[in-house]
């Protein structure tokens, strides 16, 4: 197996966030350099939220077979890295007794060992990294230890994804808030020149309407503002950080 210094490692992954657009993106370039580095038949990233197992990406056709397998039958070396934290080795699944029909399974696939590693990512979300190889006895004890590096190093990069993830959903939430005000505001406004009433008036007025018509405020007043000028309130530009 061929392994990349670890600071170049992390590096890499550095720039892989960077460079794309999405964490779904990201882990699919994670996966494909694994695979590469490994010499894996293939991999997947299993993630589990709200105690539900889920493989985001996977690389070599067979990952995701092996990981619905598991989350069937609710048992499988991948759930058990997911869930002890610990290493899962299997050196030939044919020999292999644990885990119900799975390994007979696997090895109807064509897979005759595998390396599921725990993604250590924080208290929301659980991880676990799983490679799958034809040959049996593929992973020898060196390539357990820098998959296990590898695995650590993945954790922490996923777990800033998500973090940049969950940044962009509440910089477009804001945005639709600010978006929404920006509107309201402007319909008090003309809702007060129009009947000579206080800003606290006009926007009774509006949430009345809002109500009597089970519509939306900003939907209330979106409509008053398009009916006054001919055309709906031109959008806010988005949000972007100061240079």
């Amino acid at each position: 197996m061929d392994r990349l210094d670890g600071n170049q490692r992390a590096l890499d992954m550095i720039d892989w966030l960077t460079e794309t657009a999405s964490v779904r993106d990201f882990l699919q370039h994670l996966v494909d350099d694994a695979v590469d580095d490994s010499g894996a038949d293939g991999c997947g990233v299993t993630l589990q939220r709200r105690g539900r197992p889920l493989t985001v990406v996977s690389t070599g056709g067979v990952a995701d077979k092996l990981d619905e397998k598991q989350y069937g039958q609710d048992d499988g070396p991948c759930l058990e890295a997911l869930r002890t934290g610990l290493l899962v080795h299997v050196p030939d699944t044919l020999s292999e007794s644990r885990w119900g029909s799975y390994p007979s399974f696997a090895a109807d696939l064509g897979i005759r060992s595998s390396l599921s590693l725990p993604v250590p990512m924080g208290t929301n979300t659980a991880g676990a990294l799983n490679f799958y190889a034809a040959q049996p006895d593929a992973f020898t004890e060196s390539d357990r230890v820098a998959l296990g590096a590898f695995a650590a190093q993945a954790g922490g990069a996923i777990a800033l994804a998500q973090r940049l993830a969950d940044t962009e959903d509440f910089t477009r939430d804001l945005q639709n808030a600010l978006a929404s005000r920006r509107v309201i505001d402007q319909a008090i406004g003309s809702v007060m020149a129009q009947h000579k009433c206080t800003e606290e008036e006009a926007f009774d007025l509006l949430r009345r309407l809002s109500q009597e018509t089970n519509l939306k405020l900003r939907d209330v007043c979106t409509r008053l503002l398009t009916d006054l000028a001919g055309r709906a309130p031109a959008p806010r530009p988005p949000l972007r950080p100061r240079p």
